[in-house]
């Protein structure tokens, strides 16, 4: 995930995510003292790069591969959306549980308002809103 630094400094870092679909967003479970954290309160603007695992024998730059935009928003405990989206990161990341009953950890949904697929070499598009839901399974 990608957000921006209080000095405009671009800052990436790794995050799982799961499919929130009734919002048409994907769901993060981060620290409260994790940078990326205070960036995206800050800064709602986030993206994030999801790909395919290498595989043996193909080149890394062939891979697919999405670039996610979208808008962070942290979830009020014990809202639908917060309860939707604890579900949703739950089922993929049942062994997290714990960490949902941490004061420290919080839910964000990141609702994506566009991407960037590459398909491969040359194989490049751009993806409006409304498709990014439809795949999303909205």
């Amino acid at each position: 995930m990608g957000t921006i630094a209080d000095d405009g400094a671009p800052f990436v870092s790794m995050v799982p995510y799961a499919i929130e679909a009734s919002l048409s967003s994907l769901v993060i479970h981060v620290s409260k003292l994790a940078a990326h954290t205070g960036n995206l309160q800050a800064r709602t603007k986030v993206s994030l790069l999801v790909m395919q695992p290498e595989v043996e024998g193909k080149p890394v730059h062939a891979l697919p591969r999405v670039t996610l935009e979208g808008q962070a928003r942290v979830l009020d405990v014990n809202t639908p959306s917060w309860g939707a989206c604890r579900t949703a990161y739950l089922e993929r990341f049942p062994e997290v549980e714990p960490m949902t009953q941490l004061d420290d950890f919080m839910f964000v949904a990141i609702h994506i308002t566009g991407a960037r697929q590459v398909a491969g070499f040359g194989a490049a598009r751009t993806i409006d809103e409304e498709e990014v839901r439809l795949a999303l399974g909205r």
